[in-house]
């Protein structure tokens, strides 16, 4: 039986950053997925504090999980530590990338 966790992250795995085109899961900028009583936490981060990109990024995670029906609540929490890095991102997209 699939999580609703899994599901989360499926979810946010067709999430594409838009400057780069490529999904924030494997960009590795989710941290966490948490899921309890319909409420749902993601924890993530983005490439940089000063992203112009933040609400584009945001309204999409949001859409994205608005379609599972099992969330009732959702929180987005925008973390800084540990700061990202290239190191995060998924080996395939390392490979893609030259990493």
């Amino acid at each position: 039986m699939i999580t609703v966790e899994e599901k989360i992250w499926e979810a946010l795995k067709g999430v594409m950053d838009p400057e780069l085109g490529v999904s924030i899961v494997d960009l590795g900028l989710v941290y966490d997925v948490r899921f309890e009583k319909g409420v749902a936490e993601v924890e993530m981060t983005l490439t940089s504090p000063g992203c112009p990109l933040a609400p584009i990024i945001d309204r999409e995670v949001r859409g994205a999980l608005a379609k599972l029906p099992d969330i009732r609540t959702l929180t987005i929490d925008l973390v800084w530590d540990p700061p990202w890095t290239q190191e995060m991102m998924s080996d395939e997209l390392k490979a893609e990338y030259g990493f």
